[in-house]
């Protein structure tokens, strides 16, 4: 089951564990420079606002209705990472697994492949909650990924587009699998305590909304700058997730004129341009877990990032483009074991 609240998707699988539930929200972030440096994670600025597509019924493209889902608006000037946040289990010190495949345009975002149901091994085509604790963009090479930025559907920018000449889907998709009910009680016993305190899953530091594009009816996701992250490999046995049960869900992303055209709202504000970013000493992350990274997508590192299909088109897709420089860094797990607490600063 999939329920809408709070900007969040919260998908349970209660037929299967009532501890099997999870969330997952769609954040605004800094584009990064288009520039064939590699970057360190930017802050989150803020969710999308998430709506339902049926209560626009009049007012949304025929098949959006058709496909059904949630809708959001995202600007060309900003990009999107998309948060997953597990509910902690006290009692058994852990969240509830899921194996997770994300699609834009139906083309797999790891592996670069067209969208299928079913989970695949090799090579692994799908994300682990919670030992992933987000998603960037487009999987190209082993702990490098090209940001996911929003570009209309019919300009040839969109990974689809690249890679199928055909921009019919956009937007994103994602299915969602749990671990199998006998699999989790096995390997995560409960414990016994005397007190249990519930705490939420922190992940990618998102900050308050700080900041159009040609009134196409839908966005896709493009390939943009390049950013250090790892795809973490599944660390459990392929076997021991229910394939049986499984929840979906398309994502539409609508332009701000579009936005406002469906809902009678305004999109969120414009975020900052990334020499904005940088000249307010607003924070970069480098994140660590001790996992081992899948390889990254051979399909996906042949794509052309919308700077390089721009020029090569004579066009300017990307204003305020700029490179910049990255002063701080802050260090979300790096070189610390498992278990090391990191070194207070007082």
């Amino acid at each position: 089951m999939i329920e809408l609240r709070e900007d969040s998707l919260q998908i349970s699988f209660p037929e299967v564990h009532a501890d099997a539930s999870m969330s997952v929200n769609f954040q605004r972030t800094l584009r990064i420079p288009d520039d064939g440096k590699t970057y360190p994670l930017p802050a989150g600025l803020g969710a999308f606002p998430c709506q339902h597509v049926d209560d626009h019924a009049e007012t949304v493209p025929t098949n959006w209705l058709e496909r059904g889902g949630i809708m959001l608006p995202m600007y060309q000037s900003e990009a999107m990472w998309i948060n997953f946040s597990g509910s902690y289990i006290s009692d058994r010190e852990t969240c509830y697994p899921f194996a997770m495949k994300i699609a834009a345009g139906k083309i797999n975002a790891v592996t670069g492949k067209k969208y299928k149901n079913k989970l695949k091994k090799a090579p692994q085509d799908y994300v682990v909650v919670p030992e992933q604790p987000w998603l960037d963009g487009y999987c190209v090479e082993q702990g490098l990924i090209r940001q996911f930025v929003a570009m209309p559907l019919g300009d040839g920018y969109s990974a689809e587009e690249q890679i199928t000449g055909e921009a019919e889907h956009g937007g994103l998709q994602i299915i969602v699998y749990p671990m199998k009910r006998e699999v989790f009680e096995q390997r995560f016993p409960k414990i016994q305590r005397q007190e249990f305190r519930d705490e939420p899953m922190l992940l990618h530091s998102p900050m308050e909304d700080v900041y159009a594009c040609d009134a196409s009816p839908g966005m896709g996701l493009a390939p943009g700058g390049r950013m250090k992250q790892e795809i973490y490999d599944d660390p459990f046995d392929f076997s021991d997730w229910d394939q049986a049960n499984a929840s979906r869900c398309f994502v539409h992303l609508a332009n701000s004129l579009v936005w406002r055209q469906i809902t009678g709202e305004g999109a969120p504000t414009i975020p900052p341009t990334s020499e904005e970013y940088a000249s307010s000493d607003l924070p970069w992350f480098d994140y660590y877990a001790e996992a081992t990274a899948v390889e990254g997508s051979k399909i996906l590192n042949k794509l052309k990032s919308v700077a390089t299909l721009g020029k090569q088109a004579g066009k300017n897709p990307l204003p305020e483009n700029e490179s910049v420089t990255v002063d701080d860094i802050q260090l979300i797990r790096r070189e610390l074991s498992k278990d090391e607490v990191r070194d207070s600063q007082f």
